[in-house]
């Protein structure tokens, strides 16, 4: 048994002063920057993830309602000439509602899903600069207002950040939806296309509607052309599979099912284009909107309850 003073310094103690001694305190342990940059990322996670969840029906409802009224009131010409079609604001109020699909995915990117979203953003802009320049595969369309700057004077700058996040909603809905069966590829795969083409058939009308851009000669399906989804189709499939290839699947998927706001983006896009297409009577595409409200109820995260706690008191 120890004496009441083994920790002290005796005269005759054999130890050396580096060593400590039974009852002495341990040496403090050094901290490596490694683990020190993983500290900083943790605590800068939780922070964006603390603000998102603060926010969630101001980002997610708020700002895709007041995006709507602006665009129909510019469209209709009632808003002033700075503030009509405003591409600082546009740019400003799609990256707030992208904000809860960014955080939410940042712990899953790592430096191959980096790679393989650099190849997504920059196929995302060659595809584009051909369409625009060769009327294929989209059909022949252009641009009747400027998104903010443009790239080469034809294309907008912040073209991934309207296309990417699109198909990332497309696939992330596609796995929870799916469940089990997400382990079949084939399924998968097909099904996340089918769902990005989904989100254009909502799209691309609410965008024509408004003057965002146009198709010459104008197409059947509310002014949009078959030719438009057949390049969709292409655009989507590879965009889908870079997406699938981009991420470890079984830890996006303990992310997506752990995340709560992690769809809010798919949210805001049901509610921002689902409604431009109610005011100007494009019923069907109002109709697809529907179906994707479907898809996200049946995830079990969106319901009366969250709607009580999300609204700010």
């Amino acid at each position: 048994m120890d004496s009441p003073d083994s920790g002290s310094e005796t005269g005759n103690s054999t130890e050396s002063p580096s060593s400590p001694g039974p009852g002495s305190a341990s040496a403090p342990t050094s901290t490596s920057p490694t683990q020190t940059s993983e500290s900083s990322r943790a605590a800068i996670q939780h922070r964006l993830e603390s603000i998102i969840r603060e926010n969630r029906f101001t980002i997610a409802v708020v700002f895709p309602v007041i995006g709507a009224v602006t665009l129909v009131a510019s469209d209709l010409g009632l808003l002033p000439e700075p503030l009509a079609y405003n591409p600082l604001l546009l740019l400003f109020g799609t990256a707030v509602m992208r904000s809860p699909l960014l955080v939410g995915l940042l712990p899953r990117i790592g430096w191959w899903a980096l790679g393989c979203l650099g190849v997504l953003t920059v196929y995302t802009y060659a595809i584009e600069l051909v369409g625009v320049r060769t009327d294929w595969p989209y059909g022949a369309f252009e641009y009747t207002i400027q998104l903010g700057p443009m790239l080469l004077g034809e294309v907008p700058l912040a073209l991934p950040l309207f296309f990417i996040p699109l198909v990332l909603n497309a696939y992330l809905l596609t796995l929870l939806v799916l469940g089990e069966r997400h382990h079949n590829p084939v399924l998968r795969l097909a099904s996340a296309v089918t769902a990005v083409i989904a989100v254009d058939l909502v799209l691309d009308p609410a965008a024509v509607a408004i003057g965002f851009w146009e198709f010459v000669p104008a197409g059947v399906y509310y002014g949009v052309p078959v030719s438009n989804y057949l390049g969709w189709l292409l655009s989507g499939t590879i965009a889908v599979v870079l997406v699938d290839l981009a991420f470890d699947r079984e830890a996006l998927l303990e992310r997506v099912r752990s995340c709560e706001f992690i769809l809010d983006d798919l949210v805001s896009f049901v509610l921002l284009w689902g409604s431009i297409n109610l005011l100007y009577g494009n019923w069907i595409p109002a109709a697809i909107a529907g179906l994707f409200c479907l898809g996200l109820f049946s995830t079990g995260r969106y319901d009366r309850d969250l709607l009580r706690t999300a609204v700010p008191a």
